[in-house]
Formats: structure tokens, sequence, C-alpha cells
């Protein structure tokens, strides 16, 4: 075979060979590729950020124990209970009526009451709730400012009827009551300062104290009672501790027992609603 016929079937062969090949990758079809990993790449990272968020991160605040929550700073937000009947995943406790509406204009004043009106005396309060009567002792001699208050709002029916709007069951055990707009953010329209708040921030059980703001002239309304012994923060002078519960105790701590509404049952609207119908108030004789 001469030269010349091996080159003709060489290149036959060739030929033949670039028939069955596989036709070679465009531009434009590589940059398509190459852009489908690109989204492909961003699609992994953004489902890896998205996540946590989805399933619920750790950057939601939960209640502390030992006292980081305080009865001063709760925006529980509106009661149910206040709004009449039950709402979702609300129960009676044992002895207990549902609950009325909230007030259509919760009254309003300006003047703090004279505290020279309660100054030396002590009194006797009779809460009427949904639940049952709690009977109060009122501490004139310590603090007169805030007894005096209480029977001002007493007479004037300022509580009747409001819902006691939070309960706490963890790190402080307290019952807040006496803001007729069961937002746990109203108060009668004055404010005025501490007295007689314990130094080491332990409230014994049964106490009957003063609910406020971070401002230690923000006592109003708002009061709360303690159905188990309490470490609250001093920070700020502590809360006023005005009288203690005599009788009705184990009221507190039946609505306690069930604990508050979700998403936090340890600091909440309680799960067991009871409102505040009436307070009438006496001076105790010697």
């Amino acid at each position: 075979m001469t030269k010349e016929q091996e080159r003709a079937r060489a290149r036959r062969r060739h030929e033949e060979q670039q028939k069955t090949a596989k036709p070679p990758v465009s531009d434009s079809t590589r940059d398509k590729q190459v852009f489908g990993v690109i989204l492909a790449v961003i699609l992994v990272i953004a489902a890896v950020i998205a996540v946590p968020k989805l399933v619920g991160g750790s950057d939601t605040p939960a209640p502390a124990a030992g006292g980081a929550t305080t009865p001063a700073t709760s925006t529980a937000g509106t009661s149910a209970a206040g709004k009449g009947g039950l709402q979702a995943g609300q129960k009676l406790a044992a002895g207990c009526t549902a609950p009325p509406p909230l007030q259509a204009t919760p009254k309003k004043q300006t003047q703090v009451p004279a505290k020279a009106t309660a100054a030396g005396k002590t009194f006797v309060a009779t809460v009427k709730t949904t639940c049952g009567d709690i009977t109060l002792e009122l501490d004139g001699v310590k603090a007169p400012q805030t007894v005096a208050s209480f029977i001002n709002l007493a007479k004037t029916g300022y509580w009747a009827p409001s819902p006691c709007h939070r309960i706490t069951t963890e790190g402080i055990f307290v019952l807040q009551c006496g803001d007729p707009t069961g937002t746990g953010q109203g108060g009668p329209g004055y404010g005025f300062g501490i007295e007689n708040a314990p130094k080491d921030g332990k409230y014994a059980k049964g106490v009957l104290a003063m609910a406020r703001t971070q401002d230690p002239n923000s006592n109003g309304g708002q009061f709360f009672i303690t159905y188990k012994e309490t470490q609250l923060p001093t920070d700020g002078g502590g809360y006023t501790i005005f009288g203690k519960v005599t009788k009705g105790l184990d009221i507190v701590e039946k609505i306690a027992a069930n604990k508050a509404l979700p998403p936090s049952p340890q600091d909440g609207t309680p799960v067991s609603p009871i409102s505040i119908l009436s307070v009438s108030v006496t001076e105790k004789k010697a």
C-alpha cells in the first residue's frame, strides 16, 4: 500500500470517529450550567440561614427565675377574663363563676388622696371576687399614703369590676390585680412614691404590695398578693408592702395551680380567670 493510500485510510477513520462523537458544549450552554451551579449554592445558603427562624431560635426571651421578672413590668395584654366569658384555653377553677365584661369607661382621678386619712390606723378590706371573698388587713401605720389611696379607690368603685390580669408561677409567685383595663398598663390617673419596701427584697407568703413601673413614683391602682415567699429586686426602691391577706389566700393558690395561658405558662393571663367585683373597707378598732 502506497503512502497516499495510507493517508486516505487514516482520513476516513478520523471522519468516522467525528460522526459518533458528542458535540462540543457551546459558550451559551456552558454559561447556563455555571449559572445553575451558582444559583443552587445560593439556595442552599439561604435555606441554612432560614431554618433556625422557622423552627424557633433562641432569640425569644423567656421569663427568668429568681425575681428577674417583676410585678412592675407586666404588659401581658388584655385579659380575656375582663371581656366576659372564657377564651380558648381558659377554664374556671372550682367555686368560681364566669368573669364580667370590662368597664366601658374606667374611672379616672387626678388628685392623690391625703395620707392623713389613713395614717396611724389599721383597716380591713373585703375584696369580693368571682372566686369568693379575700380579706385583707391594711397597714396605715407603715404605708399611710398607699392605704389612703386604696381606701379612696375602693369607695369610688374604681375596681368594680376588674380582672386580675397576671399570675406568675416561676421565680416569683404573685397574683396581680387592680387594672380595670385588664392590660397591666392602666392606672387611676395619679401616682405616688414607695413606702415600707423591704431592704432585702423578701416578700413573705400572703403579703399585699403595690405594683409599679421602673418609676418609683408610679404607684397607683395595681397591687399584688404573694401566695409563696418571693424574692424581688430592690433596684429603684422595691415594692410597697401595705397589708396582708388574712382570709382567702387559698383562692389565690387555686388560681396559681392552673398557671398562665400559653405561650408563657409561668407568667401571664391566668388559665383560671378571677375578677374583682367590689371592695369594701372598714377601720379596724383596737
